[in-house]
């Protein structure tokens, strides 16, 4: 798709304002164009695209099956950029008919743009999920229990694991339990494993209490994560699980404090995740560790309940 380039330019600029980490702005990728005016005249732009997750799809574990996302772009107009082009993308879902059941309205957004926040609250959107980043220095290891790789011979451990942190989660943000999660998860995290992907395990007098799942990923330009993050080497926390009844005495963070100094030492500039800020466990446990929200990404669900 063709767009302004002083929407892109402008957008730049805004961005930079609010958060210095943010990545340069680029045009959206090929999509529905939206566009809408403000009462000024000034006009403002959007792409739309619709993605279905298929039933064998990871991401239907943390995503409704039928996905409308927006990227907008309001070049400097702040809020009524926004809610301007959120009362086009209204009229728009009018004539698309999505699914009324498991769909969902996404949206992406700079987490320090507060101006823009009402006018997503006031088209339904809710903050469900935040993709927050750390770059502090890797804390020293402290703690009592035994900490070590995964491997493929530990995957009936990591799969349980990781299932107490997806059924916990189901609960208080976006992700979903479909009946044939353990099969997904465990495809996954089989391929994980198998491929040696960073992932340790927290041990207490022999038993596996806690669970860290990582990933290195690079943001380099036209890459997807060029999108959300500066250039470098990232460290990606997927997946931080703690059993119950070892909640609260100091294990998570002792797994992470050695997962930071891992993933440091593979060369990283910082680590980055998803959390939900209505989960009352995550939404204390992060910033605890150092990290701090960079983009929100709003939703909807189903789709048509956006106003």
């Amino acid at each position: 798709m063709t767009v302004g380039r002083g929407l892109v330019e402008a957008q730049g600029v805004r961005f930079a304002s609010i958060d210095p980490l943010l990545p340069p702005v680029v045009a959206p990728a090929d999509g529905d164009v939206l566009t809408a005016a403000l009462p000024d005249g000034t006009r403002v732009a959007g792409v739309l695209t619709r993605r279905v997750h298929e039933h064998r799809s990871p991401a239907r574990l943390w995503s409704a099956s039928e996905v409308w996302e927006l990227t907008p772009l309001l070049g400097g107009t702040g809020a009524a950029g926004m809610d301007a082009l959120l009362r086009a993308w209204r009229q728009r879902l009018d004539l698309l008919h999505p699914a009324e059941r498991d769909s969902a309205c996404v949206l992406t957004w700079p987490s320090r743009d507060a101006e823009s926040t009402r006018a997503l609250l006031d088209h339904g959107l809710v903050p469900l999920t935040v993709i927050a980043v750390r770059q502090a220095p890797p804390p020293p290891v402290t703690g009592g229990a035994t900490i070590r790789r995964a491997t493929p011979a530990d995957l009936d451990t990591v799969v349980a694991l990781a299932l107490a942190e997806l059924r916990y989660s189901s609960m208080v943000g976006s992700t979903v339990h479909r009946p044939d999660a353990v099969g997904l998860k465990r495809r996954a995290l089989a391929e994980r494993l198998a491929a040696g992907g960073p992932a340790w395990l927290a041990e207490r007098d022999g038993i596996a209490v806690a669970l860290a799942e990582c990933a290195v990923v690079t943001s380099e330009p036209g890459n997807l994560t060029s999108t959300r993050l500066p250039t470098g080497r990232w460290g990606y926390v997927n997946c931080v699980s703690v059993l119950p009844g070892a909640r609260g005495g100091g294990v998570g963070r002792q797994l992470m404090a050695f997962a930071h100094r891992e993933l440091a030492r593979l060369g990283t500039v910082g680590t980055y995740l998803y959390y939900n800020p209505p989960n009352p466990l995550s939404s204390v446990f992060w910033p605890r560790q150092g990290y701090r929200p960079l983009w929100t990404m709003w939703e909807v669900r189903p789709a048509g309940a956006l106003r």
